[in-house]
Protein backbone atom coordinates (compact mmCIF):
# COMPACT_ATOMS: atom_id res chain seq x y z
CA UNK A 1 0.00 0.00 0.00
CA UNK A 2 3.25 2.30 0.82
CA UNK A 3 3.53 3.34 -3.14
CA UNK A 4 -0.22 3.71 -3.97
CA UNK A 5 -1.51 7.46 -4.80
CA UNK A 6 -3.21 8.27 -1.53
CA UNK A 7 -0.26 7.65 0.53
CA UNK A 8 0.20 11.23 0.95
CA UNK A 9 -3.51 11.78 2.25
CA UNK A 10 -4.09 11.55 5.71
CA UNK A 11 -5.04 8.53 6.95
CA UNK A 12 -8.88 8.08 8.19
CA UNK A 13 -9.02 4.38 10.04
CA UNK A 14 -12.21 2.89 11.34
CA UNK A 15 -12.39 2.19 14.88
CA UNK A 16 -11.58 -1.42 14.53
CA UNK A 17 -8.46 -0.38 12.27
CA UNK A 18 -7.13 1.60 15.07
CA UNK A 19 -7.42 -0.62 17.47
CA UNK A 20 -5.10 -3.29 15.03
CA UNK A 21 -2.80 -0.25 14.59
CA UNK A 22 -2.31 -0.42 18.62
CA UNK A 23 -1.74 -3.74 18.10
CA UNK A 24 1.27 -3.65 16.06
CA UNK A 25 2.72 -0.81 17.42
CA UNK A 26 2.74 -2.79 20.89
CA UNK A 27 3.84 -5.76 18.27
CA UNK A 28 7.09 -3.45 17.38
CA UNK A 29 7.76 -3.04 21.04
CA UNK A 30 5.90 0.06 22.21
CA UNK A 31 4.39 0.01 25.57
CA UNK A 32 0.77 0.73 25.77
CA UNK A 33 1.74 2.81 28.46
CA UNK A 34 4.07 4.96 26.32
CA UNK A 35 1.09 5.14 23.91
CA UNK A 36 -1.46 6.32 25.97
CA UNK A 37 1.18 9.00 27.97
CA UNK A 38 1.91 10.45 24.04
CA UNK A 39 -1.78 10.99 23.95
CA UNK A 40 -2.33 12.88 27.44
CA UNK A 41 0.91 14.78 26.25
CA UNK A 42 -0.81 15.64 22.86
CA UNK A 43 -3.85 16.18 24.21
CA UNK A 44 -2.44 18.53 27.21
CA UNK A 45 -0.67 20.75 24.29
CA UNK A 46 -3.94 21.28 22.65
CA UNK A 47 -5.48 22.33 25.27
CA UNK A 48 -2.77 24.66 26.35
CA UNK A 49 -2.75 26.23 23.18
CA UNK A 50 -6.97 26.96 23.38
CA UNK A 51 -6.42 28.09 27.04
CA UNK A 52 -2.41 29.15 27.54
CA UNK A 53 -3.22 29.72 31.26
CA UNK A 54 -4.26 26.96 32.80
CA UNK A 55 -3.18 27.56 36.10
CA UNK A 56 -5.55 27.97 38.68
CA UNK A 57 -8.31 26.40 36.32
CA UNK A 58 -10.70 23.98 37.48
CA UNK A 59 -10.94 20.89 35.33
CA UNK A 60 -13.47 18.27 35.33
CA UNK A 61 -12.35 14.48 34.22
CA UNK A 62 -14.84 12.41 33.00
CA UNK A 63 -13.15 8.62 33.37
CA UNK A 64 -14.93 6.27 31.36
CA UNK A 65 -14.36 1.99 31.73
CA UNK A 66 -11.46 1.69 28.78
CA UNK A 67 -8.73 3.22 27.22
CA UNK A 68 -10.31 6.89 27.33
CA UNK A 69 -10.44 6.70 30.80
CA UNK A 70 -7.10 6.25 30.81
CA UNK A 71 -6.19 9.28 28.89
CA UNK A 72 -8.21 11.40 30.98
CA UNK A 73 -6.27 10.24 34.34
CA UNK A 74 -2.95 10.80 32.67
CA UNK A 75 -3.83 14.12 31.51
CA UNK A 76 -4.78 14.95 35.02
CA UNK A 77 -1.45 14.58 35.97
CA UNK A 78 -0.32 17.07 33.19
CA UNK A 79 -2.58 19.82 34.15
CA UNK A 80 -1.90 19.34 38.12
CA UNK A 81 1.92 20.11 37.12
CA UNK A 82 0.44 23.42 35.05
CA UNK A 83 -1.06 24.47 38.08
CA UNK A 84 -4.59 23.78 37.56
CA UNK A 85 -7.01 22.25 39.94
CA UNK A 86 -8.05 18.72 38.08
CA UNK A 87 -10.67 16.59 39.63
CA UNK A 88 -11.32 12.92 37.73
CA UNK A 89 -14.35 10.85 37.95
CA UNK A 90 -14.49 8.11 37.72
CA UNK A 91 -17.35 5.60 36.56
CA UNK A 92 -16.53 1.98 37.76
CA UNK A 93 -14.25 1.90 41.16
CA UNK A 94 -11.01 2.35 40.86
CA UNK A 95 -9.89 -1.06 41.49
CA UNK A 96 -11.67 -2.71 38.49
CA UNK A 97 -9.26 -0.46 36.60
CA UNK A 98 -6.61 -2.76 34.48
CA UNK A 99 -3.64 -2.87 32.35
CA UNK A 100 -2.14 0.98 31.18
CA UNK A 101 -5.36 2.54 32.45
CA UNK A 102 -4.74 1.12 35.94
CA UNK A 103 -1.12 2.19 35.86
CA UNK A 104 -1.64 5.95 34.65
CA UNK A 105 -4.70 5.88 37.30
CA UNK A 106 -2.17 4.88 40.18
CA UNK A 107 0.38 7.02 38.68
CA UNK A 108 -1.69 9.98 39.04
CA UNK A 109 -2.99 9.53 42.33
CA UNK A 110 0.34 9.18 43.91
CA UNK A 111 1.37 12.70 42.08
CA UNK A 112 -1.90 13.77 44.14
CA UNK A 113 -4.52 13.76 41.88
CA UNK A 114 -8.18 13.71 43.31
CA UNK A 115 -10.63 11.04 41.91
CA UNK A 116 -13.89 11.10 42.84
CA UNK A 117 -16.92 8.36 41.82
CA UNK A 118 -19.05 10.02 39.15
CA UNK A 119 -21.96 10.24 41.48
CA UNK A 120 -20.24 13.18 43.38
CA UNK A 121 -20.97 15.20 40.45
CA UNK A 122 -24.50 15.59 41.62
CA UNK A 123 -23.68 14.92 45.42
CA UNK A 124 -20.37 16.40 46.52
CA UNK A 125 -20.05 20.63 46.13
CA UNK A 126 -17.44 21.31 43.75
CA UNK A 127 -16.48 24.75 42.32
CA UNK A 128 -17.87 24.82 38.87
CA UNK A 129 -15.16 23.81 36.15
CA UNK A 130 -13.68 26.25 33.74
CA UNK A 131 -13.03 23.07 31.54
CA UNK A 132 -14.02 19.73 31.21
CA UNK A 133 -12.20 16.66 29.54
CA UNK A 134 -14.80 13.94 28.07
CA UNK A 135 -12.80 11.24 28.32
CA UNK A 136 -15.87 8.28 28.54
CA UNK A 137 -16.35 6.73 25.87
CA UNK A 138 -13.86 6.23 22.94
CA UNK A 139 -13.79 4.73 18.87
CA UNK A 140 -15.05 1.77 20.59
CA UNK A 141 -18.24 3.18 21.29
CA UNK A 142 -20.65 1.33 19.02
CA UNK A 143 -24.85 0.87 19.30
CA UNK A 144 -26.84 3.52 21.21
CA UNK A 145 -25.35 5.11 24.58
CA UNK A 146 -26.93 3.01 27.75
CA UNK A 147 -29.33 5.13 30.01
CA UNK A 148 -26.70 5.68 32.67
CA UNK A 149 -24.12 7.41 29.82
CA UNK A 150 -26.78 9.11 28.32
CA UNK A 151 -27.90 10.82 31.74
CA UNK A 152 -23.72 11.86 31.94
CA UNK A 153 -23.60 13.48 28.45
CA UNK A 154 -26.82 15.27 29.28
CA UNK A 155 -25.07 16.57 32.02
CA UNK A 156 -22.04 17.89 30.47
CA UNK A 157 -23.97 19.37 27.96
CA UNK A 158 -26.30 21.09 29.89
CA UNK A 159 -23.99 22.46 32.24
CA UNK A 160 -24.58 26.36 32.92
CA UNK A 161 -22.13 28.71 32.40
CA UNK A 162 -20.99 26.77 29.53
CA UNK A 163 -16.91 25.36 30.54
CA UNK A 164 -14.49 24.58 27.77
CA UNK A 165 -15.27 20.99 26.47
CA UNK A 166 -12.67 18.72 25.31
CA UNK A 167 -13.54 15.25 24.14
CA UNK A 168 -10.67 12.73 24.11
CA UNK A 169 -10.37 11.16 20.29
CA UNK A 170 -14.11 11.18 19.74
CA UNK A 171 -17.16 13.14 21.51
CA UNK A 172 -18.88 10.42 23.82
CA UNK A 173 -22.15 9.13 22.34
CA UNK A 174 -20.35 10.12 18.66
CA UNK A 175 -20.63 6.82 16.44
CA UNK A 176 -16.57 7.67 14.57
CA UNK A 177 -17.88 6.12 11.76
CA UNK A 178 -21.15 7.75 10.98
CA UNK A 179 -20.61 10.80 12.62
CA UNK A 180 -24.29 10.52 14.23
CA UNK A 181 -25.09 10.84 17.56
CA UNK A 182 -25.97 7.91 19.09
CA UNK A 183 -29.08 9.37 20.00
CA UNK A 184 -27.09 11.75 22.24
CA UNK A 185 -23.01 12.95 22.15
CA UNK A 186 -20.85 15.20 23.91
CA UNK A 187 -20.83 19.10 22.19
CA UNK A 188 -17.16 19.52 22.41
CA UNK A 189 -15.73 22.80 21.93
CA UNK A 190 -12.38 21.13 20.51
CA UNK A 191 -11.60 16.82 20.34
CA UNK A 192 -8.26 15.71 19.68
CA UNK A 193 -8.09 12.67 17.70
CA UNK A 194 -5.16 10.23 18.30
CA UNK A 195 -3.01 9.04 15.65
CA UNK A 196 -4.92 9.64 13.19
CA UNK A 197 -8.55 11.22 12.53
CA UNK A 198 -11.69 8.91 12.40
CA UNK A 199 -13.82 9.08 9.66
CA UNK A 200 -16.88 9.88 11.25
CA UNK A 201 -15.31 13.01 12.93
CA UNK A 202 -14.48 14.50 9.44
CA UNK A 203 -18.07 14.28 8.08
CA UNK A 204 -19.71 17.40 7.98
CA UNK A 205 -22.80 16.67 10.12
CA UNK A 206 -20.08 15.62 13.23
CA UNK A 207 -19.21 19.69 13.84
CA UNK A 208 -21.55 20.68 16.39
CA UNK A 209 -20.50 17.61 18.58
CA UNK A 210 -16.61 17.54 18.02
CA UNK A 211 -16.04 21.60 17.71
CA UNK A 212 -12.33 22.09 16.40
CA UNK A 213 -10.97 18.67 15.52
CA UNK A 214 -7.26 18.12 15.50
CA UNK A 215 -5.60 14.91 15.22
CA UNK A 216 -2.46 14.39 18.43
CA UNK A 217 0.34 12.79 17.00
CA UNK A 218 1.21 9.60 19.58
CA UNK A 219 4.48 8.35 18.36
CA UNK A 220 2.43 6.07 15.87
CA UNK A 221 5.46 3.91 13.95
CA UNK A 222 5.97 5.28 10.42
CA UNK A 223 5.63 1.67 9.80
CA UNK A 224 2.00 1.08 11.10
CA UNK A 225 0.47 4.00 9.57
CA UNK A 226 1.94 3.14 6.37
CA UNK A 227 1.01 -0.59 6.29
CA UNK A 228 -1.55 -0.69 9.16
CA UNK A 229 -5.13 -1.41 7.47
CA UNK A 230 -7.05 2.20 6.35
CA UNK A 231 -10.46 1.77 4.69
CA UNK A 232 -10.46 6.02 4.12
CA UNK A 233 -8.53 8.74 3.23
CA UNK A 234 -9.14 12.61 3.76
CA UNK A 235 -9.42 14.86 1.09
CA UNK A 236 -8.35 18.07 2.37
CA UNK A 237 -5.75 20.87 1.08
CA UNK A 238 -2.83 17.70 0.86
CA UNK A 239 -4.86 16.50 -2.41
CA UNK A 240 -4.33 19.57 -3.79
CA UNK A 241 -0.71 19.10 -3.59
CA UNK A 242 -0.94 15.91 -5.81
CA UNK A 243 -2.63 17.88 -8.56
CA UNK A 244 -0.48 16.55 -12.10
CA UNK A 245 2.10 19.35 -12.68
CA UNK A 246 3.02 21.17 -15.54
CA UNK A 247 5.63 19.76 -18.05
CA UNK A 248 8.49 21.37 -19.67
CA UNK A 249 8.06 22.39 -23.35
CA UNK A 250 4.62 20.97 -23.24
CA UNK A 251 1.53 22.09 -25.79
CA UNK A 252 -2.00 21.88 -25.79
CA UNK A 253 -2.35 17.81 -26.68
CA UNK A 254 0.01 17.53 -23.55
CA UNK A 255 -3.04 18.30 -21.62
CA UNK A 256 -5.19 16.44 -22.75
CA UNK A 257 -8.18 16.65 -25.63
CA UNK A 258 -11.88 15.89 -24.14
CA UNK A 259 -15.03 15.52 -24.96
CA UNK A 260 -18.21 16.36 -24.05
CA UNK A 261 -21.38 14.67 -24.91
CA UNK A 262 -24.34 16.47 -23.87
CA UNK A 263 -26.26 19.74 -23.93
CA UNK A 264 -29.58 19.02 -25.87
CA UNK A 265 -31.93 21.79 -27.07
CA UNK A 266 -33.54 23.55 -23.60
CA UNK A 267 -30.31 22.27 -21.56
CA UNK A 268 -27.68 23.27 -23.16
CA UNK A 269 -26.03 25.28 -20.41
CA UNK A 270 -25.23 21.85 -18.92
CA UNK A 271 -22.94 20.67 -21.43
CA UNK A 272 -21.35 24.17 -21.87
CA UNK A 273 -20.38 24.08 -17.64
CA UNK A 274 -18.88 20.54 -18.53
CA UNK A 275 -16.66 21.73 -21.12
CA UNK A 276 -16.29 24.93 -19.30
CA UNK A 277 -15.25 23.03 -16.10
CA UNK A 278 -12.66 21.23 -18.20
CA UNK A 279 -10.95 24.51 -19.92
CA UNK A 280 -10.64 25.97 -16.18
CA UNK A 281 -9.40 22.67 -14.97
CA UNK A 282 -6.13 22.33 -17.23
CA UNK A 283 -7.18 20.04 -20.50
CA UNK A 284 -5.41 21.15 -23.39
CA UNK A 285 -8.55 21.24 -25.61
CA UNK A 286 -12.00 20.73 -25.81
CA UNK A 287 -14.62 19.47 -27.75
CA UNK A 288 -18.38 19.50 -27.33
CA UNK A 289 -21.28 17.13 -29.45
CA UNK A 290 -24.31 18.00 -29.10
CA UNK A 291 -27.66 17.69 -31.16
CA UNK A 292 -26.69 20.54 -34.29
CA UNK A 293 -29.96 22.69 -32.66
CA UNK A 294 -27.70 23.15 -29.88
CA UNK A 295 -24.23 24.08 -31.10
CA UNK A 296 -24.69 27.86 -30.75
CA UNK A 297 -26.13 27.73 -26.82
CA UNK A 298 -23.54 25.26 -25.92
CA UNK A 299 -20.55 27.44 -26.91
CA UNK A 300 -22.39 30.55 -25.33
CA UNK A 301 -19.80 32.79 -27.21
CA UNK A 302 -16.49 30.82 -25.86
CA UNK A 303 -14.62 30.25 -29.01
CA UNK A 304 -12.35 28.15 -26.88
CA UNK A 305 -15.06 25.59 -26.88
CA UNK A 306 -14.88 23.33 -30.48
CA UNK A 307 -18.43 21.75 -31.12
CA UNK A 308 -19.43 18.99 -32.59
CA UNK A 309 -23.09 19.19 -34.11
CA UNK A 310 -24.75 15.99 -34.82
CA UNK A 311 -27.21 15.82 -37.29
CA UNK A 312 -28.54 18.18 -40.06
CA UNK A 313 -29.28 22.24 -38.80
CA UNK A 314 -31.78 22.09 -36.52
CA UNK A 315 -32.06 18.46 -35.48
CA UNK A 316 -32.86 17.95 -31.66
CA UNK A 317 -32.02 14.34 -31.27
CA UNK A 318 -29.22 11.86 -30.37
CA UNK A 319 -28.10 9.67 -33.55
CA UNK A 320 -28.44 5.93 -32.86
CA UNK A 321 -25.27 5.03 -34.28
CA UNK A 322 -22.01 6.87 -33.34
CA UNK A 323 -21.43 9.27 -36.85
CA UNK A 324 -18.22 8.83 -38.53
CA UNK A 325 -16.88 12.57 -37.79
CA UNK A 326 -17.78 12.03 -33.98
CA UNK A 327 -15.97 8.32 -33.96
CA UNK A 328 -13.41 9.99 -35.31
CA UNK A 329 -12.99 12.86 -33.15
CA UNK A 330 -13.50 9.96 -30.29
CA UNK A 331 -10.70 8.42 -30.34
CA UNK A 332 -8.30 11.16 -30.91
CA UNK A 333 -9.11 12.47 -26.97
CA UNK A 334 -8.23 11.08 -24.04
CA UNK A 335 -11.19 11.33 -21.58
CA UNK A 336 -15.06 12.03 -22.29
CA UNK A 337 -18.00 13.83 -20.09
CA UNK A 338 -21.36 12.29 -21.44
CA UNK A 339 -24.72 13.18 -19.81
CA UNK A 340 -24.78 17.08 -18.38
CA UNK A 341 -28.36 17.95 -20.13
CA UNK A 342 -28.36 14.77 -22.77
CA UNK A 343 -32.04 14.16 -21.95
CA UNK A 344 -33.23 11.00 -21.18
CA UNK A 345 -35.27 9.87 -24.20
CA UNK A 346 -35.16 6.71 -26.71
CA UNK A 347 -32.65 8.71 -28.43
CA UNK A 348 -30.46 9.26 -25.90
CA UNK A 349 -30.58 5.50 -24.36
CA UNK A 350 -29.76 4.27 -27.95
CA UNK A 351 -27.01 7.23 -28.51
CA UNK A 352 -25.34 5.95 -24.84
CA UNK A 353 -25.61 2.47 -25.82
CA UNK A 354 -23.69 2.86 -29.31
CA UNK A 355 -20.67 4.45 -27.29
CA UNK A 356 -20.55 2.18 -24.79
CA UNK A 357 -20.42 -1.02 -27.50
CA UNK A 358 -17.37 1.31 -29.54
CA UNK A 359 -14.39 -0.37 -29.42
CA UNK A 360 -11.51 1.05 -26.93
CA UNK A 361 -13.20 3.85 -26.55
CA UNK A 362 -11.29 6.59 -24.04
CA UNK A 363 -12.31 6.74 -20.36
CA UNK A 364 -15.69 8.00 -19.64
CA UNK A 365 -17.05 10.64 -16.75
CA UNK A 366 -20.69 9.33 -16.56
CA UNK A 367 -22.83 12.24 -15.21
CA UNK A 368 -26.56 13.60 -14.86
CA UNK A 369 -28.86 12.03 -17.60
CA UNK A 370 -26.04 9.12 -18.20
CA UNK A 371 -26.48 8.02 -14.90
CA UNK A 372 -30.32 7.69 -15.04
CA UNK A 373 -30.18 5.56 -18.59
CA UNK A 374 -27.24 3.09 -17.01
CA UNK A 375 -30.02 2.96 -13.76
CA UNK A 376 -32.63 1.76 -16.55
CA UNK A 377 -30.52 -1.27 -18.12
CA UNK A 378 -28.49 -3.18 -16.38
CA UNK A 379 -26.82 -4.33 -19.62
CA UNK A 380 -25.19 -0.56 -19.94
CA UNK A 381 -24.25 -0.76 -16.76
CA UNK A 382 -22.56 -4.12 -17.66
CA UNK A 383 -20.11 -2.20 -20.22
CA UNK A 384 -18.28 0.10 -17.52
CA UNK A 385 -14.84 -0.37 -16.74
CA UNK A 386 -12.73 0.53 -13.88
CA UNK A 387 -11.74 3.34 -15.99
CA UNK A 388 -14.96 5.04 -15.95
CA UNK A 389 -15.97 7.35 -13.45
CA UNK A 390 -19.57 7.79 -12.17
CA UNK A 391 -20.56 10.84 -10.39
CA UNK A 392 -24.14 10.66 -8.75
CA UNK A 393 -26.04 12.81 -6.39
CA UNK A 394 -28.13 10.90 -3.84
CA UNK A 395 -31.08 10.74 -6.43
CA UNK A 396 -29.51 9.26 -8.93
CA UNK A 397 -27.41 6.99 -6.60
CA UNK A 398 -30.73 5.86 -5.56
CA UNK A 399 -31.80 5.13 -9.18
CA UNK A 400 -28.90 3.39 -9.71
CA UNK A 401 -29.04 1.07 -6.22
CA UNK A 402 -33.40 1.05 -6.96
CA UNK A 403 -33.87 2.31 -3.61
CA UNK A 404 -35.71 5.45 -1.76
CA UNK A 405 -32.94 8.59 -2.03
CA UNK A 406 -33.62 8.80 1.66
CA UNK A 407 -32.26 5.33 1.86
CA UNK A 408 -29.06 6.57 0.26
CA UNK A 409 -28.71 9.47 2.89
CA UNK A 410 -29.24 7.25 5.73
CA UNK A 411 -26.33 5.69 5.36
CA UNK A 412 -23.88 6.90 2.68
CA UNK A 413 -21.30 4.94 2.93
CA UNK A 414 -23.22 1.64 2.64
CA UNK A 415 -24.55 3.24 -0.35
CA UNK A 416 -21.13 4.03 -1.85
CA UNK A 417 -20.28 0.54 -1.03
CA UNK A 418 -23.25 -1.22 -2.33
CA UNK A 419 -22.37 0.89 -5.68
CA UNK A 420 -18.81 -0.26 -6.57
CA UNK A 421 -20.00 -3.81 -5.72
CA UNK A 422 -22.25 -3.13 -8.65
CA UNK A 423 -19.84 -1.64 -10.90
CA UNK A 424 -15.81 -1.53 -11.45
CA UNK A 425 -16.14 2.06 -12.14
CA UNK A 426 -14.98 4.61 -10.02
CA UNK A 427 -18.03 6.69 -8.03
CA UNK A 428 -18.49 9.78 -6.78
CA UNK A 429 -21.03 9.93 -4.17
CA UNK A 430 -22.01 13.80 -3.94
CA UNK A 431 -23.37 16.41 -1.64
CA UNK A 432 -22.13 17.43 1.97
CA UNK A 433 -18.88 15.27 2.93
CA UNK A 434 -18.53 13.98 -0.44
CA UNK A 435 -17.59 10.57 -0.44
CA UNK A 436 -15.48 8.46 -3.43
CA UNK A 437 -15.10 4.90 -3.65
CA UNK A 438 -13.50 2.26 -6.29
CA UNK A 439 -12.91 -1.32 -5.51
CA UNK A 440 -9.96 -2.09 -3.73
CA UNK A 441 -9.54 1.41 -3.16
CA UNK A 442 -9.81 3.42 0.19
CA UNK A 443 -12.43 5.84 0.01
CA UNK A 444 -11.72 8.96 -0.33
CA UNK A 445 -13.91 11.54 2.28
CA UNK A 446 -14.41 15.80 1.82
CA UNK A 447 -15.09 17.15 5.25
CA UNK A 448 -16.57 20.27 3.47
CA UNK A 449 -20.23 21.50 3.35
CA UNK A 450 -19.75 24.21 0.80
CA UNK A 451 -23.41 26.29 0.51
CA UNK A 452 -22.07 27.77 -2.39
CA UNK A 453 -21.64 24.61 -4.14
CA UNK A 454 -25.84 23.57 -3.73
CA UNK A 455 -26.53 25.37 -7.58
CA UNK A 456 -27.61 23.74 -10.36
CA UNK A 457 -24.61 23.37 -12.69
CA UNK A 458 -22.64 22.75 -10.08
CA UNK A 459 -22.39 18.81 -10.76
CA UNK A 460 -21.61 20.27 -14.09
CA UNK A 461 -18.66 21.74 -13.30
CA UNK A 462 -17.48 18.60 -11.50
CA UNK A 463 -17.60 15.87 -14.53
CA UNK A 464 -16.03 18.40 -16.70
CA UNK A 465 -13.20 19.15 -14.00
CA UNK A 466 -13.34 15.40 -13.60
CA UNK A 467 -12.58 14.67 -17.23
CA UNK A 468 -9.88 17.14 -17.52
CA UNK A 469 -7.94 15.53 -14.40
CA UNK A 470 -8.60 12.34 -15.91
CA UNK A 471 -6.87 12.94 -19.04
CA UNK A 472 -4.29 13.96 -17.22
CA UNK A 473 -3.61 11.03 -14.84
CA UNK A 474 -4.13 8.16 -17.73
CA UNK A 475 -0.72 6.51 -16.68
CA UNK A 476 -1.78 5.96 -13.00
CA UNK A 477 -2.47 2.88 -12.65
CA UNK A 478 -5.57 3.78 -10.50
CA UNK A 479 -6.46 6.95 -12.88
CA UNK A 480 -10.20 6.66 -11.95
CA UNK A 481 -10.05 6.93 -8.46
CA UNK A 482 -7.34 9.72 -8.50
CA UNK A 483 -9.00 11.60 -11.03
CA UNK A 484 -11.99 11.46 -8.87
CA UNK A 485 -10.82 12.32 -5.62
CA UNK A 486 -8.47 15.11 -6.77
CA UNK A 487 -11.52 16.45 -8.73
CA UNK A 488 -13.60 16.50 -5.73
CA UNK A 489 -10.70 18.28 -3.68
CA UNK A 490 -10.53 20.71 -6.41
CA UNK A 491 -14.71 21.76 -6.57
CA UNK A 492 -14.41 21.81 -3.19
CA UNK A 493 -11.69 24.88 -2.98
CA UNK A 494 -13.05 26.14 -5.84
CA UNK A 495 -16.28 26.69 -3.86
CA UNK A 496 -14.83 28.04 -0.53
CA UNK A 497 -12.80 30.60 -2.50
CA UNK A 498 -16.76 31.51 -3.71
CA UNK A 499 -17.50 31.40 -0.28
CA UNK A 500 -14.85 34.63 0.43
CA UNK A 501 -17.09 36.86 -2.21
CA UNK A 502 -20.40 35.20 -1.94
CA UNK A 503 -20.38 34.61 2.06
CA UNK A 504 -24.24 34.15 1.69
CA UNK A 505 -24.84 32.70 -1.53
CA UNK A 506 -25.97 34.07 -4.87
CA UNK A 507 -22.97 32.54 -6.88
CA UNK A 508 -23.59 31.08 -10.59
CA UNK A 509 -21.79 27.96 -11.42
CA UNK A 510 -20.15 29.58 -14.56
CA UNK A 511 -18.32 31.67 -11.31
CA UNK A 512 -17.84 28.16 -10.03
CA UNK A 513 -15.30 27.00 -13.00
CA UNK A 514 -13.76 29.93 -13.35
CA UNK A 515 -12.40 29.59 -9.49
CA UNK A 516 -11.15 26.40 -10.74
CA UNK A 517 -7.91 28.02 -11.78
CA UNK A 518 -7.42 30.01 -8.07
CA UNK A 519 -8.32 26.79 -6.52
CA UNK A 520 -4.97 24.92 -8.07
CA UNK A 521 -3.16 27.67 -6.05
CA UNK A 522 -4.15 26.80 -2.77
Amino acid sequence: MNGEWWSALPPLPLPHEMQQWDKQAVELGILPEILMENAAAAAFRQLSALCPRLAGKQVWLLMGSGNNGGDAACLARYLLDAGACPHVFHTRPLEHYRNETAYHLRTALTCGVPFLPVAALTETPLPHPDILVDGLLGTGFSGQLRDDARRLVSFVNELSPRPLILSLDVPSGLDATSGLPCPEAVKADMTVSFAAAKPGLMLPWARPYTGECHVGPIAMPAKVREEGPCSFRLLDGHALTLLPAMTAASYKNTYGHILVMGGRPGMCGAGHLAARGALRSGAGLVTAAMPAAGEDQVRMGWPEIMTLPLGDPGNRDWPSQLPDDLRQRLHQCRALVIGPGMGRGQDSHAFLAALLKEPERPACVFDADALMLLAGDPALLAALGPGDILTPHPGEAAALLHCPGSAVQQDRMAALKALCAAVPAAIVLKGAGTLVGQRDCPTGLSPLDVPQLAMGGSGDVLAGCTAALLARLQESPRAAHQAACLAVALHAAAGRILARTHPHRGNVAGELADALPQAMTL
